[in-house]
């Protein structure tokens, strides 16, 4: 499957939005569906999340790469996870670059394989991620203009 890409300019600094995508404690804020967050270190997390119906789910993630302030890869763990029947890879990427006058152009890429019967439904999987990662921007946002 194509990675899907959004972006989104944000009057933060760099170093400012680094501080809250980096911790994994700051995720409930504005990565949607996002419940929680149990047994985080810099390395591995454990996302808890809502589904439409109000279920909580948990979806292991590690950290892959990360070059401060510039970018941050982290992938979901699927093996052995509720998502193994649908997912054999999701993989997600953030891109900072500075604009100029506090302002940082932030990108977010995630790329899923799908697996099995799941792969008939990539046009509404493609669809769904546009507006999760689209709606990650706006919280990520949210939270970085707030900030004094």
């Amino acid at each position: 499957m194509p990675r899907i890409r959004r972006a989104r300019t944000i009057a933060a600094e760099p170093d400012a939005l680094w501080e809250i995508i980096a911790d994994p404690h700051h995720l409930p804020r504005w990565w949607p569906q996002v419940q929680r967050v149990e047994d985080a270190s810099a390395a591995a997390w454990t996302k808890v999340l809502t589904t439409p119906r109000g279920r909580p789910v948990r979806a292991d993630y590690t950290r892959v790469r990360a070059q401060r302030p510039r970018s941050l890869v982290w992938r979901q763990e699927v093996e052995e996870s509720p998502f193994e029947r649908i997912l054999s890879e999701a993989v997600t990427e953030f891109a900072l670059d500075p604009v100029g006058d506090g302002a940082t152009r932030v990108e977010v890429a995630q790329t899923q394989r799908l697996r099995g019967t799941a792969r008939f439904g990539g046009l509404m999987v493609r669809r769904a991620t546009r507006r999760h990662l689209s709606d990650a921007l706006d919280g990520l946002a949210d939270i970085a203009e707030r900030r004094p």
